[in-house]
């Protein structure tokens, strides 16, 4: 939605000056008329581009659960026969996301003047997923648009439940972690030093065990900056190697080759594969388009290029089910099941099933290395106790002797 300052004449001749928001400029100009019957002249509006990037959101993506719930109340309405521009400003006053907020309010100005839905999402709101958009303009073109929500709200709604599976798992041990990495930061640059000038001053013999501790501590307190620089240094030179197309496949190759995690991000992609070309095929999208698309919102870039390279085959004639049969990273269930729903005419439901059945096998995989995580991680910091409370009591037993 563009803003247009203009000059008009009213009926009684009169001078006016004033703003109106519309897709362009021609809908302005039909919009003025509407009052005044002569237009003088229209100009758009140009934002400061300071301005706009101050006042623009950081987090361009949208919350999937907003989604999902967004999705569900347009399937309702669209369902009982309501417009779909009065569905989106009745949603838009209901919803507490403010970015989603925003977007339909807009959104609905926008089609009440003749823009399609998808068009009108996808201009007023960056950080609404391709899946979505192209989903919902499959929708407008096969006459479907209330399905092809209902199709949305499932997939955002397993989208986030696993998200939310996989962060409550992993948000123990990286707790844990950093609370270790804390404590041992505190003891060597507060309490080490400390101890090592009260022995100083007593001229007691040091425990092997705080003499390590010591050195470390000293370490520590000498070399800090040039640690903090490694640190920086590499994760900056890792963040610009990603970057390169060299390195976005390296990094995504090894992300599935990984022991343990390789397996649970084969597994994600598996079902994410799956379970993105289900929704778009249940919309209507042919299955190129629906690839083209997938390719799009693939977490792993190898396997998105993996789709990507199947796009082009599809479209010169292969079969899908041959296509992923040549990729040497998504799982032989996959392949063999996608190739079996295409031979017999039922791709889509069996492309549902297998994502289903890989979702359940991600989340398995994530709940067990999460079971084998945890007692290594208690081993860890028993052992990481043991070693401080050693170093730091050993010497505290001496000065008792030396006192």
């Amino acid at each position: 939605m563009a803003t247009y300052k203009y000059t008009a004449l009213s009926a009684d001749g009169a001078k006016v000056n004033g703003v109106v928001d519309a897709i362009d400029e021609f809908a302005a100009v039909a919009r003025i008329k509407a009052q005044y019957p002569v237009v003088v002249k229209v100009d758009e509006v140009v934002k400061n581009d300071a301005l706009a990037f101050l006042s623009q959101d950081i987090n361009k993506k949208v919350d999937h659960k907003a989604l999902s719930v967004m999705c569900s109340q347009f399937a309702i309405m669209l369902q009982s026969g309501m417009n779909i521009a009065v569905c989106m400003e009745m949603i838009a006053n209901q919803t507490e996301d403010k970015k989603l907020k925003a977007m339909l309010h807009a959104s609905a100005q926008d089609v009440s003047q003749g823009a399609s839905v998808a068009n009108s999402f996808e201009k007023n709101c960056e950080g609404l997923p391709v899946t979505f958009i192209e989903t919902v303009r499959a929708g407008e073109y096969s006459g479907t648009l209330e399905h092809s929500f209902k199709t949305l709200e499932d997939y955002y709604s397993k989208s986030y439940q696993l998200a939310q599976k996989v962060r409550s798992a992993m948000s123990y041990p990286l707790f844990v972690i950093v609370v270790a990495i804390v404590v041992l930061f505190v003891v060597m640059i507060k309490v080490m030093p400390t101890l090592t000038a009260v022995f100083g001053d007593l001229g007691g013999e040091v425990p092997t065990i705080t003499k390590v501790m010591i050195a470390m501590s000293d370490f520590f307190a000498a070399w800090w900056w040039l640690m903090a620089a490694v640190i920086i240094a590499f994760v900056v030179g890792t963040l610009l190697y990603g970057r390169t197309e060299q390195g976005r496949i390296s990094q995504a190759k090894t992300l599935l080759k990984m022991p343990v995690l390789g397996n649970i991000n084969t597994l994600n992609g598996a079902a994410q594969f799956a379970n993105t070309m289900a929704a778009l095929l249940e919309a209507g999208l042919p299955v190129g388009n629906a690839l083209s698309v997938t390719s799009k919102v693939m977490d792993n870039y190898q396997l998105s290029l993996e789709v990507k390279r199947m796009v082009d085959q599809v479209e010169a004639g292969y079969r899908l089910g041959d296509c992923i049969r040549q990729s040497k990273f998504f799982p032989a269930i996959l392949q063999e099941m996608t190739a079996i729903g295409e031979e017999t005419g039922e791709l889509e439901k069996t492309l549902q099933v297998i994502g289903a059945y890989y979702t359940n096998e991600s989340d398995y995989a994530v709940q067990k290395a999460i079971s084998k995580l945890e007692p290594t991680i208690m081993v860890f910091l028993a052992a990481f106790a043991g070693f401080i409370v050693l170093g730091i009591y050993l010497p505290m037993f001496t000065m008792y002797d030396l006192m």
